[in-house]
C-alpha cells in the first residue's frame, strides 16, 4: 500500500531529521525523543525509508549506540519503561542484532581475517582491472545511473547515515546488480557510516550475499523499494532478477569466548577510545587520569563519521575528568607511557575492544607496554558477557534467550 498524506500525519508524525550530534547529552535526548515510538509504531512502519526528513520511522539511536555514547541497557530500560515487552519486541530484538554481530565475529574471528584478506584482493584488482575499476568509481560517486542507489550513496557521503533498509537495498544492488566486491562495499560503508561497527558492518554484507546465512541471499527487487520509500523510486528493469549466493572455501570454526577478570582495585590511568565512550561506570579502581586516543583520519575515510568519533571521544574525556586529554596520533604506546607516567601509575584499563581496528591496535600496543613495565586492562561490560556467550550460531539462539538475559541484568521482572 501506499500511504496517503493524512495516514503520513496520522502515523509518522511530523516531519523529523535528526542532528547527529557527538555527545552523550544529545543521545540521551534523542532515546526520549523516540521512546514513546518504541512500540507498535516502530513494529508497523520501521522498514519505511521517507527520506532525511522523516526519520520517525526509526531510533536513529545507532550514532550513539555504536561509541556507546548510550548504552545498550540504558535504551532497554527506558523502552520497558514506556511499553511491555512484547508491545516493543521488535525493536528490542534490533537492539539485541548489534550484539549478536559483536558476539558472532568476536567468537568467529577468521571472518575478520577474510574480509582483510579479501579486501586487499579486491583492492589490488582495481589497479589492473580498467573495467572493474571504472564501475566501482562509478558506484562510490553515485554514477551508476541507477537513481536510487545514487540517491542513497549521495546521502550516505553527505550525511554519514543510511536507513537501515537502504542500506540492504544498496548492499544487494552493489553485489548482484553491479557485481562488485563485497569486501569493497563493506570497506566504503565502514568508512562513510557514522555508526559504521566492524561486526555489523562485515556480517550484514556478508548475510546480503549469502555467506553469513549459507545460501540466503537478500535481492532488492523494484516494487520492494518502490513500497518502502513510498514511490521515490522504482528502479524497474535496472536491478539484478537473480541473486545467486556468493560462495567461499574458507570454514570458519566457533573460538569461545572467555572474558579476562581485570583487578578490582588499585590507581589506574583510565583509556577512551571510539569503542566506548562511557566507560566510567564499568572500569573498577581508582581514577587517576583519562586520556583518550584517536587514530589520525585515513585518506578514504569521510570526514564526517571521523569527526564524530574524534569528538565524542572528546565528550567522554571531558566528562570523565576535567584534566584529561584527547591525542590524535599513530603512536598510542608513547602517548600512554607519558600519560601514565605523569599520573604515577602503570596500569592503565580501558573497556573491552570488540574485534576491529581498534582492537587490532590495542593488541600491538599492550606488548609494547608490557614491555616498559605497563599492564593494560581490557574490561568486558556485564551486558556483552550476558548476550555473548549466545550469538554462536544464527540469531534465533540469541533471540529466544532475550527474556532470560533482561532478567539477568535486572532490566525485567522474573514472572514478566
Amino acid at each position: 500500500m501506499t500511504f496517503s498524506e493524512d495516514l503520513f500525519a496520522d502515523h509518522l508524525g511530523p516531519l523529523q531529521s535528526v542532528e547527529f550530534e557527538p555527545t552523550r547529552r544529545a543521545g540521551l535526548a534523542r532515546l526520549e525523543a523516540f521512546t514513546s515510538r518504541a512500540g507498535a509504531h516502530y513494529a508497523q512502519l520501521r522498514n519505511y525509508d521517507c527520506g532525511t526528513a522523516r526519520r520517525s520511522t526509526v531510533s536513529a539511536l545507532s550514532p550513539w549506540i555504536r561509541h556507546r555514547l548510550i548504552s545498550e541497557e540504558e535504551i532497554l530500560t527506558q523502552t520497558l519503561a514506556s511499553h511491555s515487552p512484547s508491545v516493543a519486541m521488535k525493536f528490542i530484538q534490533e537492539v539485541f542484532w548489534r550484539s549478536y554481530f559483536k558476539g558472532w565475529l568476536q567468537q568467529h574471528p577468521s571472518v575478520w581475517k577474510s574480509y582483510q584478506d579479501g579486501l586487499h584482493k579486491a583492492q589490488n584488482r582495481l589497479e589492473t582491472n580498467v573495467h572493474q575499476n571504472t564501475d566501482y568509481l562509478n558506484a562510490i560517486d553515485g554514477r551508476t545511473g541507477i537513481s536510487c542507489f545514487d540517491h542513497w550513496c549521495l546521502e550516505l557521503k553527505k550525511t554519514g547515515y543510511l536507513h537501515n533498509h537502504a542500506r540492504m537495498w544498496f548492499a544487494s544492488i552493489w553485489i548482484f546488480t553491479l557485481r562488485l566486491p563485497w569486501e569493497l562495499g563493506a570497506h566504503f560503508f565502514l568508512n562513510h557510516l557514522i555508526d559504521g561497527d566492524p561486526a555489523s558492518n562485515a556480517l550484514s554484507w556478508r548475510w546480503v550475499g549469502g555467506l553469513h546465512t549459507k545460501g540466503k541471499t537478500y535481492q532488492a527487487r523494484s516494487s520492494n523499494i518502490a513500497k518502502y520509500t513510498q514511490g521515490a523510486f522504482y528502479p524497474a528493469s535496472q536491478l539484478a532478477e537473480t541473486a545467486n549466493p556468493l560462495i567461499e572455501v574458507h570454514e570458519h570454526p566457533l573460538v569461545p569466548f572467555n572474558a579476562v577478570q581485570p583487578p578490582e582495585h588499585g590507581n589506574y590511568l583510565l583509556l577512551v577510545t571510539g569503542e566506548d565512550c562511557n566507560p566510567g561506570p564499568f572500569v573498577r579502581g581508582t581514577l587517576q587520569g583519562v586520556l583518550g586516543l584517536v587514530l589520525p583520519r585515513e585518506t578514504d575515510t569521510g570526514a564526517i563519521p571521523y569527526t564524530f568519533k574524534k569528538d565524542a571521544v572528546t565528550d567522554a574525556v571531558t566528562r570523565l575528568c576535567a584534566h584529561g586529554k584527547v591525542t590524535t596520533t599513530h603512536d598510542w604506546t608513547s602517548a600512554i607511557l607519558s600519560a601514565a607516567q605523569q599520573v604515577g601509575t602503570n596500569d592503565v584499563r580501558t573497556t573491552f575492544a570488540p574485534i576491529g581496528p581498534i582492537a587490532t591496535k590495542l593488541a600491538g600496543v599492550q606488548k609494547d607496554l608490557k614491555a616498559a613495565g605497563i599492564t593494560l586492562h581490557q574490561e568486558h561490560r556485564p551486558y556483552d558477557l550476558k548476550a555473548w556467550p549466545y550469538a554462536t550460531k544464527g540469531f534465533f539462539k540469541l533471540r529466544k534467550k532475550i527474556p532470560s538475559i533482561m532478567v539477568d541484568l535486572g532490566l525485567l521482572d522474573a514472572e514478566n
